[in-house]
C-alpha cells in the first residue's frame, strides 16, 4: 500500500507544523526564565523543534515528510522534559496532526467519488 499525499494534507500538515514552529519557538524564555533551564539547551530545544517544524513542513510534498512531522511530534511531546507544559502542549499538536492527516484523506476521498 502506497502512501499518496493530497493537496489537504499538505495544507492542513504545513498549518499544524507552522503553529508548532511557534509555540517550539517560544518554549525558549519559557524554559530559561521560569524552568531555569540552561540558556544553550532551552535555545537547542526550542529553536531546534522549531526550525525542524519548518523543515518537515517544507517537505510535506513527499511521503518521507510525514516521517519527519512525525519525528517532530514524538520530540515534541519529548520536549516536556525540558518545559513541563510541552508533554501537555505536545500532546496537544500530535493529536492535531494525525487528526489533519485523517481528515484531509477522509474529506478528499468523498470529493474524489
Amino acid at each position: 500500500m502506497e502512501f499518496q499525499v493530497t493537496p489537504g494534507m499538505r495544507r492542513l500538515g504545513a498549518s499544524v507544523l507552522g503553529m508548532e514552529a511557534i509555540v517550539a519557538g517560544l518554549t525558549t524564555p519559557v524554559a530559561i526564565s521560569v524552568g531555569g533551564v540552561a540558556p544553550a539547551l532551552a535555545v537547542t530545544v526550542g529553536i531546534g523543534l522549531a526550525v525542524l517544524c519548518v523543515v518537515a513542513a517544507g517537505l510535506l510534498k513527499r511521503p518521507s515528510g510525514y516521517v519527519v512531522g512525525s519525528v517532530v511530534q514524538v520530540l515534541a511531546i519529548g520536549a516536556g522534559f525540558v518545559v513541563t507544559a510541552m508533554f501537555f502542549l505536545g500532546a496537544i499538536f500530535a493529536a492535531l496532526w494525525i487528526t489533519a492527516i485523517l481528515v484531509a484523506r477522509r474529506v478528499e476521498g468523498v470529493t474524489s467519488r
